[in-house]
């Protein structure tokens, strides 16, 4: 949903949009598609009802023109979305089952995203933002943004993140993760974000060193088939994952994450279980649909008629 003329989104999402160079099944052809998990989760919590905006640089060229198209096509406040002449960033995805992702962005648009450029007055609408994924990885735009997370904690609004491992994050990345799980209100993480950001780590004991940096944050900890947990001081809530007809998994995590901001926004009087089914309905919604798709209400709803 756009936000009416005059106003201001109530989710702001910083980081990367992109285009997806995916291999396909005869090996010689390849297919672009726009993405980028936060410009996802922005476009997913936009579908379900809640104003939003994606908040970052994209190129001048045929790629940014296409993020930008289907960024007004999901409703995002374009005041966020920057076009500057400089490259694409690309993600390269040799296989969608399971994703597997390289990426290639020197110097690119992303990397150039200003802050200070947002329109004035947005940091007091919002009421959720989100960080996430490689931006956070991709200097000099990863020191703007952890700057930014820590002005939005400052002010006061809710604060979302999701680490999305993916390659750039190396072992310098720790000292990024840490700041931002301090200063986050949610956390959203994945078996396989936990491998990759902890190599060294079980699972559990992933989990706990994670919440011990911030044990008054909650952790959303998805296992895909096998559901996902709500982690809080005030204990765990388990929510099975619904079943669907997978066409694949591309953008499941960043449906879940944009399905659960857009429930506490949508009825904050709902109980934290409540929250964590239509997450789950969101993400299970969005693996009917091949690539990253962003649910309406009516396909949420129906996957939790099943």
């Amino acid at each position: 949903m756009r936000s009416p003329a005059g106003s201001l989104p109530r989710v702001v999402v910083f980081g990367e949009a992109l285009t997806d160079l995916i291999r396909q099944d005869d090996g010689a052809h390849w297919l672009a598609r726009p993405g980028g998990s936060p410009w996802n989760v922005a476009r997913v919590a936009a579908g379900l009802g809640v104003p939003a905006a994606f908040a970052g640089a994209v190129s001048g060229d045929v790629f940014g023109d296409e993020l930008a198209r289907e960024s007004a096509a999901a409703g995002l406040d374009l005041r966020f979305l920057q076009r500057l002449d400089y490259s694409p960033l690309l993600a390269v995805v040799p296989s969608t089952t399971p994703p597997r992702y390289f990426f290639v962005g020197d110097d690119s648009a992303d990397l150039h995203f200003d802050p200070a450029a947002l329109p004035a007055g947005w940091l007091e609408a919002a009421e959720v933002v989100h960080f996430g994924s490689i931006s956070l990885a991709r200097e000099p735009l990863a020191a703007r943004l952890v700057a930014e997370a820590q002005r939005c904690r400052e002010a006061g609004r809710f604060l979302t993140f999701d680490p999305n491992h993916r390659s750039p994050m190396g072992p310098g990345y720790r000292t990024t993760l840490e700041r931002m799980v301090r200063l986050a209100d949610a956390v959203k993480c994945s078996e396989d974000d936990l491998a990759g950001l902890f190599p060294e780590c079980a699972p559990q004991e992933a989990l706990r060193r994670l919440r011990g940096w911030n044990p008054a944050a909650l952790v959303l900890y998805t296992r895909g088939a096998m559901g996902m947990t709500l982690l809080s001081s005030a204990g765990d809530l388990y929510q099975p994952a619904f079943h669907v007809a997978v066409a694949d998994v591309v953008g499941a995590g960043d449906a879940c994450m944009g399905g659960w901001i857009a429930s506490r926004l949508l009825r904050p009087g709902a109980s934290l279980s409540e929250h964590l089914a239509f997450a789950a309905a969101t993400a299970a919604a969005a693996c009917r649909h091949a690539g990253a798709h962003a649910p309406t209400p009516e396909e949420v709803a129906q996957v939790r008629s099943r």
